[in-house]
């Protein structure tokens, strides 16, 4: 910013900042107070409607208007990324001909906070006469739209988070917490793995963390040393290996020695050269293999608190070294 723009701002008061402090708290309050009400809602009318989202053979439609269809197009897409195709459909644009995107194998979810807005109802006559079953969520259970619906989720709010309780906000953050819950409850029913995601985000940052395997950032394993080894080899191991020495037996994993293990020996004891690895190896150490994703290898080493693991093949057999630093390095995180 240049100096003449800096000159236009005032620094505010301190009884300012801590009135828009305090009137942003008092929203997300109010909104997390309203999550935690619809949570304690929940009923089996919630496992219907994902029963009803799993036994679909068709597309899975999202429908709403205003700001009720902004929030529509975002669980429309959030469905679409986690396995399940579904599509935006503005009410009233469906009546001028997208109506045709509508088929009997399908779903829709309609969003509406009072269940009675009017750009709904020539819809809702359509998908009743097409017999397509219709999960509303809405804070008119007795509404136009819930007695129309095949289920109804109750996305009722007792106040907007806006100061004259006008503008959508905490009833647009409820069905869009109703539309994430219906996702994944359904994605969990249906076994969508990671595999999965990460087929449908092959692009950017995501994608790439995804896609990204241990195979793909392991060195080659090419300093093991026998149970027999001596420390002074576990030295010299430790440093071309970056702070771990392998302990393999005909190929097959027997035990690790990490820097922090000679560090932790050197102290107890003036004599540790004259040990053997054996006496001072883990004989159950934390491994990886190959084809495990490189961002769920970073969580194992961050709840063990170490740096390296030995990968293992599908035969058991030790054929490398992945470390934290170079999956870091990759963006495996």
């Amino acid at each position: 910013m240049g100096a003449g723009n800096r000159t236009l701002y005032r620094q505010p008061s301190r009884m300012m900042n801590a009135t828009r402090v305090e009137a942003g708290r008092r929203v997300l309050l109010l909104e997390a107070a309203a999550l935690r009400e619809a949570a304690s809602r929940l009923t089996d009318e919630f496992a219907r409607a994902v029963g009803l989202l799993k036994q679909c053979t068709g597309r899975v439609i999202v429908a709403g208007v205003g700001k009720s269809g902004l929030i529509a197009r975002k669980i429309a897409a959030t469905f679409t990324s986690t396995g399940t195709p579904a599509s935006y459909l503005h009410p009233v644009d469906s009546l001028h001909g997208d109506l045709g995107i509508v088929g009997k194998g399908d779903l829709v979810v309609v969003l509406s906070k009072s269940g009675e807005s009017e750009e709904l109802f020539g819809l809702l006559g359509f998908l009743e006469r097409m017999e397509v079953p219709i999960i509303a969520l809405t804070g008119g259970r007795d509404s136009s739209l819930g007695k129309c619906a095949t289920v109804v989720l109750d996305a009722g709010v007792s106040e907007e988070a806006c100061p004259h309780d006008l503008a959508p906000t905490t009833s647009t953050t409820v069905a869009l917490a109703l539309g994430d819950a219906l996702a994944v409850a359904l994605l969990e029913e249906k076994g969508f793995r990671r595999e999965d995601f990460a087929a449908l985000h092959p692009g950017g940052v995501l994608g790439r963390r995804l896609l990204l395997r241990v195979r793909d950032v392991m060195v080659p394993a090419n300093n093991t040393l026998p149970p027999s080894a001596t420390m002074r080899e576990v030295v010299i191991a430790l440093a071309h290996q970056r702070g771990l020495a392998v302990i393999t037996e005909d190929g097959h994993l027997r035990g690790v020695i990490t820097a922090g293990d000679l560090s932790r020996i050197a102290e107890r004891s003036g004599e540790f050269l004259g040990l053997r690895a054996s006496e001072v190896m883990t004989t159950t150490p934390k491994t990886a293999e190959t084809h495990d994703f490189a961002a769920a290898t970073v969580g194992l080493m961050e709840r063990a608190g170490i740096m390296a693991v030995p990968v293992l093949s599908d035969e058991k057999v030790v054929i490398g070294v992945v470390h934290l630093h170079d999956l870091l390095r990759a963006g495996a995180v």
